[in-house]
C-alpha cells in the first residue's frame, strides 16, 4: 500500500465519488438538515465521527472475525449494529455537551443510524477489498465529502432565501435544482482520476 493509493482513495471518495452527489446515498439528511449552515456543519461533524469510527470498528471485525470464520454473510447485520451503537454514543454526547445542536438536529440525528451513506461507506470498504487503513481513509474521505456537500448546500440555501425566486419553484423544488447543479459541478472532479 503506497501513499499514492491512499491519496487516490481520499480524492476519489471525497470529490469524484461523493457519497451524496454522485452515489445519491444519504439524501434524506442532506435535504432535511441543510436549511442552516450551523446545523449542516453539526450534522457533517456527527457523520464524520460515525463513519470514521464505524470504518475502523467494522474493518477490524470483518478482518479478524467475520472473514476468518467464513461469516461474511453477517457483515450487513453486524455493521448496522455497530453503526447504531455509535450513533447512540454521539446522541448522548451531543445531548449532554451541546444541547442547542442536539435540538437543532432533531430527528435527523437518530436517522444517522439508517443513513445509507454510513452503511454504504462501510460496505464499500468490504466490496473494494480495502485493508483497515484504506477503509479508514475511505470512510473519513466519504464522510468529509458528505460534510462538504451538506455545508455548501446549506450556504446556498441561506443565500437564496433573500433572493426573489418564482413562487412555483420556492422551497423543495429550488433545493433540488441547486442540488442537481452541485452534482453536475462535482462531475468536473472526475478529471482528477
Amino acid at each position: 500500500m503506497s501513499n499514492t493509493s491512499l491519496i487516490g482513495i481520499l480524492v476519489m471518495s471525497m470529490l469524484i465519488n461523493n457519497v451524496v452527489l454522485s452515489q445519491f446515498l444519504g439524501i434524506c439528511p442532506f435535504l432535511g438538515v441543510s436549511k442552516k449552515v450551523e446545523t449542516a456543519t453539526g450534522m457533517g461533524a456527527a457523520v464524520i465521527f460515525v463513519i470514521t469510527l464505524s470504518s475502523i470498528i467494522c474493518g477490524v471485525i470483518y478482518t479478524f472475525i467475520l472473514h476468518p470464520l467464513g461469516l461474511e454473510y453477517l457483515n450487513t447485520i453486524v455493521f448496522i449494529l455497530v453503526i447504531a451503537a455509535l450513533v447512540q454514543f454521539v446522541e448522548m454526547f451531543l445531548k449532554k455537551s451541546m444541547p442547542a445542536l442536539y435540538s437543532a438536529l432533531g430527528v435527523y440525528l437518530p436517522l444517522i443510524t439508517t443513513n445509507c451513506a454510513v452503511l454504504g461507506a462501510v460496505l464499500l470498504n468490504v466490496q473494494n477489498n480495502y485493508n483497515i487503513i484504506q477503509g479508514i481513509v475511505n470512510g473519513f474521505a466519504t464522510s468529509v465529502g458528505f460534510a462538504v456537500a451538506i455545508t455548501i448546500l446549506a450556504g446556498l440555501r441561506e443565500k437564496m432565501k433573500y433572493n426573489r425566486i418564482p413562487k412555483a419553484v420556492e422551497g423543495f423544488p429550488f433545493t433540488m435544482f441547486i442540488s442537481s447543479l452541485m452534482a453536475i459541478a462535482f462531475c468536473g472532479f472526475s478529471g482528477l482520476k
